[in-house]
């Protein structure tokens, strides 16, 4: 009898532990968070303020970043004659659109610029400005040629930034400024419908990064 319990105890046990692994991998729970400070890092300071409004390109993106998820925008992909979403609806790559349109530096016309101007790099048949911007796969190809890449090593944590941006194959995410215990970076996205927190310790989980940009 001691023994059947005993064994029931460790049973449950083991599986609480499960269901806190597994609540902590999904970001379910909250990690501890750190900040540049915390590991020696020199914050980046833009020397550029596109839209001149005071504050440099590097922290104007990151604040616009949090002033976009603040809005809690649900996922859903569809199209948009305004280009932009104007209805609390939107997908990863409008994370990244609405951060650096606040800053002064519209995606939908530089995108559309740069590949009417580009066609051989983006192989598109029919070019459509509405939603062109909208598409990873041409953001990465637009910041290639039009911003600072950077590597795509998580382990060289004073590379990564916040304000930055990370592109994953088929994923896009601005960098935040807060890390994770071993310095590597949170990443503030929108990745799906069932998604909790829009700043996740994701950068890890994925083996598939193909981009680091910064801006300026």
């Amino acid at each position: 009898m001691k023994k059947k319990k005993i064994f029931i105890l460790s049973l449950i046990i083991i599986i609480l532990l499960m269901v806190f692994y597994v609540l902590y991998e999904f970001n379910i729970i909250p990690h501890k968070k750190y900040t540049n400070s915390d590991f020696n890092i020199e914050t980046h300071v833009s020397k550029i303020d596109k839209d001149n409004d005071l504050i440099d390109d590097q922290t104007d993106i990151l604040n616009n970043t949090r002033e976009y998820i603040k809005t809690k925008p649900k996922y859903k992909s569809k199209y948009y004659s305004t280009g932009y979403p104007n209805d609390n609806f939107g997908v990863c790559t409008d994370v990244v659109a609405f951060s650096l349109k606040d800053a002064g530096y519209d995606l939908m016309e530089l995108v559309y610029n740069h590949i009417k101007e580009n066609r051989e790099l983006y192989d598109i048949k029919v070019i459509d400005k509405n939603i062109d911007f909208r598409r990873v796969r041409n953001l990465n190809i637009y910041f290639k040629y039009n911003a600072i890449s950077l590597t795509t090593d998580i382990f060289k944590i004073d590379a990564w930034q916040g304000g930055d941006i990370v592109v994953f194959k088929s994923h896009i995410g601005i960098i935040s400024d807060k890390r994770n215990k071993k310095g590597i970076p949170y990443v503030i996205h929108h990745a799906n419908p069932y998604q909790i927190s829009y700043e996740e310790d994701i950068l890890e989980k994925h083996n598939d990064i193909i981009g680091h940009y910064r801006v300026s």
